[in-house]
């Protein structure tokens, strides 16, 4: 099987270089305290890949003043024709919102905006095709997706993950692929949203690979999973393997650290 062409092709990403302080954001695992240099040369090498799946990048400044700042991801979710602004569940992270704003503003011509009481992180937000994921988690609450499905004004269904103490987004879960194909964890397969498409199953065990990311021709992969990256290759998709150890630590996965457009 060849794999075909996504429905659009993705030709801008912005990214945000880590700060010095990355290591006192947000975290809910314990698998040690990142080593910046190494930090450094993933979010590096991360942001080649991004180029070589034929990205222009725009690299905003570390911003020391939000730890967390690097996982762009949360701070909108983007689709060809729609911005919309986020308001992150985690109050610490607000601002990274605000900041995302006037960045966005050189792309596109208006912003939508989740306002309070709605908190809506972008790692919550899965596109799949036509069809919009969106996961009520403790960090997206109701209101948020409620106001998201509105800004949109395209299809969507609701996953409330809140009950999963194995993942902190829902995208940390499910990742859609193109050629109506989604990545997901064995505990999701089961879902009566998902019985529309062809399932790659995670197994616990390589759990935090099932946040992959389609880049055009490429499905970008952390390193050191091999039973998914067989998979992907055996159902002609061409994985481009990224180590990711070091944001691992902190909660972040691949998606986390652009936002593609």
């Amino acid at each position: 099987m060849t794999n075909t062409p996504p429905a659009h092709s993705f030709t801008q990403a912005i990214v945000r270089l880590p700060a010095p302080n990355f290591a006192q954001g947000l975290t809910t695992v314990s698998l040690g305290v990142p080593d910046f240099a190494q930090v450094l040369e993933q979010h590096a090498r991360y942001c080649e890949a991004l180029e070589e799946c034929g990205l222009s990048l725009t690299v905003l400044d570390p911003d020391p003043d939000h730890p967390d700042s690097t996982f762009v991801e949360d701070t909108a979710v983007l689709t060809p024709h729609r911005a919309v602004i986020t308001r992150p569940g985690a109050s610490s992270r607000e601002g990274e919102a605000v900041a995302m704003r006037t960045v966005l503003r050189r792309f596109y011509p208006s912003l939508a905006e989740i306002t309070a009481p709605g908190t809506l992180d972008g790692g919550d937000i899965c596109e799949a095709d036509s069809c919009f994921f969106l996961g009520v988690s403790h960090r997206t609450n109701h209101e948020g997706a409620r106001q998201l499905a509105a800004a949109l004004d395209a299809p969507s269904a609701i996953i409330d993950i809140r009950s999963m103490n194995s993942i902190l987004h829902l995208k940390s879960g499910i990742a859609a692929i193109g050629d109506n194909t989604l990545v997901v964890l064995e505990e999701f397969a089961g879902n009566d949203l998902f019985r529309g498409y062809e399932l790659i199953r995670v197994a616990a065990h390589e759990s935090y690979a099932a946040n992959c990311v389609r880049v055009n021709e490429r499905v970008l992969v952390p390193a050191g999973y091999p039973a998914l990256t067989a998979e992907l290759e055996s159902r002609g998709f061409h994985p481009l393997l990224l180590a990711m150890s070091e944001f691992q630590k902190m909660d972040g996965g691949l998606s986390c650290l652009s936002l593609r457009f």
